[in-house]
This record gives structure tokens, C-alpha cells and sequence, in this order.
């Protein structure tokens, strides 16, 4: 009897360490069984194989459905095609070259600021800068809506434009090199070579083009890029979109305070000259890349110096 007893208590205080044990659905480490007299076998795990087999089997389970319902109605489905992801950041790189060049480009030209104002007021009546209207990228689609199902009809009545201006409109910003109130009574025409209009400040600054250097404002804002087609009023976009085969195509992208067709030829005069001008504007767009604008960056240093291509 005591020998029975005994051996009880032996088996009781008995354990039997098990390394590893593996099984279909998985394996299990650092499991400890106790003896018992029952037929049953009873697994205890330690605190770090629970927390293990709580984040193996739990905690990536819900991460997985979680991040799952994200990407499918969060993410947007262009993006995960190649193409558009390319596109998206190469927008957000031009963007970022933007924002450092125009805040460079401001602390660079800080005596401009100080002088030209004086020089302007000296030179003439009137106020130092010159704003007025332009268009700037066209962010609409082919379609009013991007995500347009077929089978839905759009009930609107109207556009939400009261005009079709072709873009965002916007103010550019510049120094003024015209007389006050020029075109008061002539209306908006294009500037020609000797134009009576232009002061005599103002065709030093038209010449070295400095006053364009209030557009950095303009790109800083986000109305405009370092590099792009030249922004043109909505009276002209009008009247050229319906004479110059595929004009509208150079709103697809930010107008910029220099561009290829600026660098290559001067101020628009007729709507040749601007035929001229839009070729090189979409010659641009289709082959844009980073080494692209940084060349025309140093094209436009080139101009400034030596006064090329300007009225």
C-alpha cells in the first residue's frame, strides 16, 4: 500500500520536458506535459509560446483581413498599374524641384526685390507689380467625370463652369514694363518688337527677362511649375484653340516661368510665331523628364545673360 502511494506521488511530480513536437497544422516548442494517472495528457505552455501562438495565429490573421480591406477599397485601382504610378511620381518629384528652385530662386534675386521697385517707380507712373489673368492647367478629364460608369446618365443640368476657359484660372505675377493702363483702350493684344507701350525699364527687364522673377510667387503657390508651357490669357486661349491644331493639348500641364519654347524663341507676336511655340511646347510634354527641365533651367541662365529671344 505504501508502495502504491508512493509511486502516486512520484508520478505526479514527474514531468517529461518535450524540444519539439510537430504536428499537421504547425509545430510546438518548449512544451511541458505532467504525468498522471489520468489517461489524458495535459499541455501547459509558457508565457512566451502563448504569446507566440496568439500573434501567430491571431494577431496576423486580423492584420492580413485589416490591410486586405484597406488596399481594395481605399487604394485607388490606377495606381497599381505601372504606367500611372510612374507618372504620379514623376509629378511629385517636379513638384518637390518646384518648391526648392522657387525658394532658391527668391533668396537669390532678394537685391532685385529691393532695387527694381525703385527703378520701376523712377522710371515711370504707376505701380510696381502687374498681375493679370491667366490659365493654367486643365485638370479635367476627357469625360466630366473620370470614374463614369456607361450605364449611368449624368443628370446635371449644367456645367459646373459658367465658362470654359480651358483651365484653373490664375494671377500671374510680375513686374510691370508697360506704361500704366496700357491696354485701356486698345483692349488685350500681343506685344511686338519697339512696342511704344514697353517703358524704358521695362525693355531692360523684357530683355533680361527679370521680370518674371515675381512668377516664383506664382510657383511657390502652385499655380505654376519651374519649367512648362508659358501661361496665356484667357482671350487668346480661346482664339488659338480654334486656329493651332492641338493648343489645348499644352494645358495638360502647369504652365512654367520658362519653358522650352521660351528658351528657343521669344515673346509671342502673331499666331505664327505661337504655332511655332506650340510645337515645342508638346515636344516637351511627351518627352519630360528631370534631365529635361534642368536642361532648360540652364538654357534660361544662357537667355538671361545674353538677352536671347526676348522682345
Amino acid at each position: 500500500m505504501d508502495n502504491r502511494q508512493d509511486s502516486n506521488i512520484n508520478m505526479r511530480a514527474e514531468t517529461v520536458a518535450i524540444t519539439r513536437a510537430s504536428a499537421p497544422y504547425g509545430a510546438a516548442s518548449s512544451v511541458r506535459v505532467s504525468g498522471s494517472e489520468n489517461p489524458g495528457v495535459s499541455v501547459a505552455l509558457s508565457w512566451s509560446g502563448q504569446f507566440s501562438y496568439f500573434f501567430t495565429e491571431y494577431f496576423k490573421g486580423i492584420l492580413f483581413v485589416v490591410l486586405t480591406t484597406i488596399f481594395i477599397f481605399a487604394v485607388p485601382a490606377y495606381i497599381t498599374k505601372p504606367a500611372k504610378v510612374h507618372a504620379m511620381l514623376g509629378k511629385a518629384l517636379k513638384r518637390s524641384l518646384d518648391v526648392v528652385g522657387a525658394i532658391f530662386g527668391l533668396l537669390l534675386t532678394v537685391p532685385f526685390w529691393i532695387m527694381l521697385p525703385l527703378l520701376i517707380k523712377l522710371d515711370s507712373r504707376g505701380p510696381v507689380f502687374y498681375t493679370q489673368l491667366r490659365v493654367g492647367v486643365n485638370r479635367r478629364r476627357k469625360d466630366r467625370r473620370y470614374h463614369q460608369k456607361a450605364d449611368v446618365v449624368d443628370r446635371r443640368g449644367r456645367e459646373r463652369r459658367r465658362e470654359d476657359t480651358g483651365g484653373q484660372l490664375f494671377r500671374v505675377i510680375k513686374f510691370r514694363t508697360m506704361v500704366h493702363n496700357a491696354e485701356k483702350h486698345t483692349g488685350p493684344v500681343w506685344a511686338s518688337k519697339n512696342d511704344s507701350r514697353v517703358t524704358r525699364m521695362g525693355a531692360f527687364l523684357r530683355k533680361t527677362r527679370m521680370d518674371e522673377i515675381p512668377q516664383f510667387v506664382n510657383v511657390l503657390k502652385g499655380d505654376m511649375s519651374l519649367v512648362g508651357p508659358r501661361p496665356e490669357r484667357p482671350s487668346f486661349v480661346r482664339e488659338l484653340s480654334g486656329k493651332i491644331d492641338n493648343y489645348s493639348n499644352r494645358l495638360t500641364v502647369k504652365p512654367g516661368l520658362t519653358g522650352l519654347a521660351q528658351v528657343e524663341s521669344g515673346y509671342d507676336s502673331s499666331v505664327a510665331t505661337v504655332a511655332e511655340k506650340v510645337r515645342y511646347d508638346l515636344e516637351y510634354i511627351e518627352n519630360w523628364s528631370l534631365w529635361t527641365d534642368f536642361k532648360i533651367l540652364l538654357k534660361t541662365v544662357k537667355v538671361v545673360l545674353t538677352g536671347k529671344g526676348a522682345c
